[in-house]
């Protein structure tokens, strides 16, 4: 990790790693989308034990990486909660186009 020796750089490395992270929402966003034509129903998107297995799996890498897994499980389901918005309405776009 790099040792910042005042606030300025410490926020360019915030905005760096801000970007990254965009990027990659983008990218767990467009199997979001895609995800929504495999699933049947409005239960099928939710998935409720998908969401706890997808929750442990990040708790646990979050501990291995020394992460606040408290911080890193907010953070996940309320990404997960914006994503199950996003694919119920893909999915209700996709239901009514059958």
């Amino acid at each position: 990790m790099k040792s910042c020796t005042n606030l300025d750089e410490v926020r360019q490395e915030i905005d760096k790693i801000d970007s990254e992270l965009i990027s990659l929402i983008a990218r767990r966003g467009e199997f979001v989308q895609q995800a929504a034509k495999f699933k049947k129903t409005a239960e099928d998107v939710k998935a409720p034990n998908r969401v706890e297995q997808v929750i442990g799996k990040v708790k646990s890498r979050a501990i291995e990486l020394g992460a606040d897994e408290k911080v890193v499980e907010a953070v996940y389901r309320a990404m997960i909660s914006a994503f199950i918005e996003a694919e119920m309405t893909e999915h209700t776009r996709l239901q009514r186009g059958r």
